[in-house]
């Protein structure tokens, strides 16, 4: 099974996208499966784990609906408030779904990421822990230090950093978040989705060698199992094409990567992960 683990659907006026506004036309119009069909169909991807991109528990709901007309959606990862008192009801609804195969917070849009070392915070991280849910962590490196804490924890969080954390690519700096990651990957349900990165380097200027010591730093932290490929599409049109993300990859993987390690990279770990 080959899979894109990380994309998005949306469409404007449902209104709970504040984040999307005209002033980036390229992204501020509807994205529905029948778009990405062809780049799906043309690198050979059976589907796609599709990502909330609304802060609500109602997109969640939306996208459990297009996955109910759309076998191409292989999971659904919403969105969980967990500062919300009502966050195990919306759990468990949305756990009722079979597409549904986990959720993500948002610690990017949080002004202090401290907020989740609060003990009402790990406590439910821990809750959902011990049931084996899947967490997407959605976080910038400069956030990398309370996230560490988190799963120091929470060790047995099963949980996937997303965007490789958001490293500081256009100005080609590695540290402090190299040895961030190498200590998150110490943790062995940790996984890092490869995804998300042509828009942290610069939108038209980028080369694709800016991205290999960041790739290969992540594949020697995490190894061949706990590695996910994911376009970030539409989201990674703001800096290039979905054909142009899966070649950036491509051509930063090892020369002694074969056909076994790409099918982990490209599928298999997320069908893992997600329990798909």
């Amino acid at each position: 099974m080959r899979i894109d683990a990380h994309q998005h659907y949306w469409q404007i006026e449902r209104g709970d996208y504040g984040w999307l506004t005209p002033d980036i036309p390229v992204l501020f119009k509807d994205f529905l499966p029948a778009d990405l069909k062809p780049r799906l169909d043309a690198h050979r991807l059976d589907g796609s784990i599709v990502v909330q991109a609304a802060p609500t528990p109602e997109e969640t709901d939306f996208l459990l609906s297009l996955a109910e007309r759309d076998a191409s959606i292989k999971g659904v990862v919403g969105y969980l408030d967990l500062t919300d008192d009502r966050h195990a009801d919306h759990f468990a609804r949305f756990d009722r779904h079979p597409k549904f195969v986990g959720f993500r917070i948002m610690i990017q849009d949080m002004p202090d990421a401290g907020v989740i070392l609060a003990p009402s915070y790990v406590e439910a991280l821990r809750s959902y822990a011990e049931r084996g849910a899947a967490v997407d962590l959605l976080v910038k490196c400069d956030q990398l230090d309370p996230l560490i804490e988190l799963v120091e924890l929470v060790p047995g969080l099963h949980g996937v950093i997303d965007h490789i954390a958001k490293p500081r690519i256009a100005e080609g700096r590695m540290e402090p978040w190299a040895g961030q990651i190498e200590q998150l990957a110490s943790y062995p349900k940790i996984y890092c989705k490869l995804s998300g990165m042509v828009t942290e380097a610069d939108h038209e200027g980028w080369t694709a060698e800016q991205f290999i010591p960041y790739v290969r730093h992540v594949l020697t932290c995490f190894g061949t199992d706990r590695v996910m490929f994911g376009s970030d599409w539409p989201v990674c049109l703001l800096a290039a094409g979905y054909d142009e993300v899966v070649d950036i990859l491509e051509r930063a993987l090892p020369d002694t990567w074969g056909d076994a390690e790409r099918e982990k990279l490209f599928g298999l770990n997320a069908k893992a992960f997600y329990r798909l």
